[in-house]
This record gives C-alpha cells, structure tokens and sequence, in this order.
C-alpha cells in the first residue's frame, strides 16, 4: 500500500535545506537544547504537578531528514493494520497493488518534505525503545535556529520555551501510563472502519465534491481530511481531536506559565510565535487544505479549556484529567469547559491555585 522507500527518497530530495550555520554553532544549538530539555523537564514537573520519574523516554536532536526518517517509522506502525488489510484485498493483482504503493510512497513523501521544515519539537508516542523505553522526544535542530532568526528573540530564550512544551507531552505521556494504549486503541477502531471496496470509495469521493463546491461558495473552511470522513469515522476523529485539543493546550498553557524569571523573553516570544502560526498567502492555503490550521485550532481551544479549568478548579483540579479514560474531555467539553467541570467537579470547587 505504501513504498516507504520512495517516501524516504521522495521526501529527503524536496526537503528545503536548513538554514546557513558553522558547524561550531550547529553543534553548540545541539548542545544547548539538550540541555534545555533537562531544564524544562523540571519546570514541567514543579508546574503541573505530573510525576514522570517512573518512565523513560529518550531526547534525540535531529535534522529534517531525521524527522523525516522518524515519521516514516511511525507512519509504518500505525498503518500496519490497514496496510495488511490492503495487501491481502489486492493480492490477486500484484501490478496494481506495486503501482498504488509507489503513488502513495510519493505522495507521503510530499507532504513529510513540506512540513519537515516547518516542525520545531514532536513527541512521539508510539515509539518503542529495544530498553522498553515506550515514546522519543525529537528537537529539530535547523527549524528551531531558522525560527528564532526569523522572529529576532533571544536564541536560549526561544530554545528553552520550545523545549517546555515539548517536554510537556513527554511528560504527560510518561506520568499518564494509559495515555498512550488509550490514543493507540482510538487510531485502530479509525483504521478499523476503513473499506477499501472500489464502490464506497468512489460514493466517499463524489460526496467529497459536492461538499468541495458548497464549501466555496459558502465560504466553509474544509480540508481533505474532513472530506474522507465517514459518520462513524467522524465520531472517533472527534475523539481524537478532544483528546489532541487537551494535550496540545495543556503544553502551551504550561510553556507560558513559567514568566519571565525563567524565559525573560516569553510575552515577546509568545506574541512573534502567534503570528507565525497563522501563516499567510499560498501557504495559508496548502494548511487549509492539509488540515494544518485544524491543528492550530487544538492549539487554542485546548488552552481555553486548560484555563477556563484552571480558574475554576485549579492544578489540582485540571489534572482530574488523568484519572482514566472516562475524564477525558470530549469534544463538546472542549468548546464549553464548564460543562466538564460540572461532570468532574460536582463538589464545590476549592479555590484555584
């Protein structure tokens, strides 16, 4: 289903190049956001709360082709199901099975070299070390260098606030040991409602243009993944996305909440990095469509819902949160936190703090 060689090839060849550094100052920004992850795993700790001492999860400083290659790895992972499925459906003809995976090595490969330049820090997950090590922190290197010349703030400064979100997840993931088989068992009930039967296909593409044609002219913002959306797809991608929304405006609550007596710089690195976010001209469009700007949705109303639970409860109180699946917000929750706080939070709320 997928030629992960010609993605590698695909995606490694069209990759932008990274920004222009000596090799001392490369090896001195590798050096200082190891370092950094150190530090910030400290701050992430003493804010939330979260005791992550019992897990492992490595910190690997890498460079595009490197985030690549570590993409590639987890796409292979995740899809394994769903490409079994579509191996053996299209067993009886090789040919087009060999031509099919090569298009959508391809494709893969496009898509991982626009955005290998444009990804600071990822924590993956479903990661598994041979030491029993389960998830790996990965830091950008040239992206992270590249950003902080563009935006003109203080190198350690921004390099330190990246790396406290960042560690953020490493941190949620590792001090929440369900987390990580709950988001594994939601990708496989989605992979699992996959039909690869040519005649649904083709009823999921027509729907597809139809919405495309309402959607301009009504001015709706879509993205290819809401397209290929089935009803029972969606309910699980909404899953997903409330549970995405939470982990991805925890960190940047957490990432903010530092002040300025750990990054001096925060209120100028967070109003430069927020423009940034939003992109502009052809680039806005390529999001769009990609579903990227669903991603700086997360962003946002995940902070909202941290903050509206902060004020209302507390730390304490937000990290209610973990407990299980069960306290999880959904998506509803997400967009009306009061609503999860009343379901969590039946008591009278103590004071935040």
């Amino acid at each position: 289903m997928v030629d992960w060689t010609l993605a590698r090839t695909t995606a490694t060849r069209l990759v932008r190049p990274g920004p222009t550094i000596s090799a001392d100052g490369a090896a001195a920004a590798v050096a200082e956001l190891r370092e950094a992850a150190s530090r910030a795993e400290r701050y992430v700790t003493e804010v939330t709360g979260l005791d992550a001492s019992s897990g492992s999860a490595p910190v690997l400083v890498v460079d595009r082709p490197g985030w690549i290659q570590a993409n590639l790895d987890a796409f292979r992972t995740l899809l394994t199901p769903l490409t079994d499925l579509a191996e053996s459906r299209m067993a009886d003809n090789p040919r087009a099975s060999a031509v099919g995976s090569r298009v959508t090595g391809a494709e893969m490969g496009v898509l991982l070299s626009y955005l290998a330049p444009k990804v600071l820090g990822q924590f993956d997950p479903f990661w598994a070390g041979p030491d029993g090590a389960e998830g790996r922190l990965l830091l950008v290197a040239p992206n992270v260098v590249e950003v902080e010349r563009l935006l003109r703030v203080p190198p350690s400064d921004f390099r330190l606030w990246v790396c406290l979100h960042e560690e953020t997840h490493r941190v949620q993931f590792t001090a929440v040991p369900w987390l990580r088989q709950h988001l594994l068992g939601l990708i496989g009930r989605l992979v699992g409602t996959a039909d690869l039967d040519g005649g649904v296909l083709a009823q999921v593409v027509k729907e597809a243009v139809r919405r495309i044609v309402e959607g301009i002219r009504d001015g709706e913002e879509l993205s290819v993944l809401d397209l290929v959306q089935t009803p029972a797809q969606r309910e699980i991608v909404d899953e997903i996305t409330a549970v995405m929304s939470l982990l991805e405006g925890h960190a940047d609550v957490v990432m903010d909440s530092v002040g300025p007596e750990v990054v001096p710089s925060v209120a100028q690195i967070r109003a430069k990095f927020d423009v940034r976010r939003q992109g502009q001209g052809p680039d806005k469009i390529v999001r769009r469509l990609l579903g990227l700007d669903a991603k700086m949705r997360q962003y946002r109303d995940g902070a909202a819902f941290c903050r509206h639970v902060l004020d209302e409860v507390g730390m304490t109180g937000l990290n209610r949160v973990w407990t299980s699946p069960d306290t999880l917000p959904s998506k509803a929750e997400i967009a009306n936190p009061q609503l999860w706080v009343i379901r969590n939070h039946p008591e009278p709320a103590a004071p935040a703090g």
